[in-house]
């Protein structure tokens, strides 16, 4: 299959690169800064790129089976749209493409999971330190659901990059209202590329954590 992942330069982003060639997917990963992207293969293509310049996106998507994105930023303590801009730009490229299947990560905490972080996330760390980023995100899911794509949200719990376990839990009540719910980078992915074959999430926003 031929993929798109975007924000390929991040923890999960790098992990779903490099599953994704081992399952002998054709990928083409876009990058803001492509020298970070240390994976070299026959089956990868480094795209260099900005979520929010639209053309360079059409030009990505083109050929593409589906799209994974694992957009994220640093920006935490101001205002900005960098989520749910960048998501759009991505919605409006795949329709240009006629390309249907879009798989996002996202994050617990968001939507109808609210709470599911756990309470030093729920009253701390989300209203306090990540307001802004959790606000851009809640807005990033609510266009994805508006569009018509083939879309499935994945939400995980606190990541680390700890080594995957391979067993994790998954569906629509998945997080712990008092304790911290975590999952590594690498079962993120995995569970992520798997939902390139199954139709079990689509339109749906399983959360996925240990």
């Amino acid at each position: 299959m031929n993929i798109l992942i975007i924000g390929s330069t991040g923890g999960t982003g790098q992990q779903l690169v490099k599953q994704a060639l081992e399952r002998n997917h054709t990928v083409t990963a876009f990058a803001r800064n492509p020298s970070k992207i240390k994976i070299t293969h026959n089956n990868l293509k480094v795209l260099k790129g900005n979520v929010l310049d639209i053309e360079s996106l059409v030009d990505a998507t083109k050929g593409q089976d589906a799209v994974i994105s694992s957009l994220g930023h640093k920006r935490f303590l101001l205002p900005n749209k960098i989520l749910s801009q960048g998501t759009k730009n991505i919605i409006k490229a795949m329709n240009k493409n006629n390309i249907k299947r879009f798989i996002c990560v996202s994050s617990l905490g968001i939507g109808d999971s609210i709470g599911r972080m756990g309470l030093y996330y729920t009253l701390f760390v989300i209203p306090v330190i990540l307001h802004f980023y959790f606000w851009d995100k809640g807005k990033q899911e609510k266009l994805i659901k508006k569009s018509e794509l083939d879309w499935t949200i994945v939400r995980p719990g606190v990541l680390n990059n700890r080594k995957p376990k391979g067993n994790y839990k998954h569906g629509n009540k998945i997080g712990n209202f008092i304790w911290s719910v975590r999952i590594s980078r690498a079962d993120v992915a995995d569970f992520t590329l798997k939902q390139l074959n199954d139709k079990t999430y689509i339109h749906k926003t399983p959360g996925v954590c240990w």
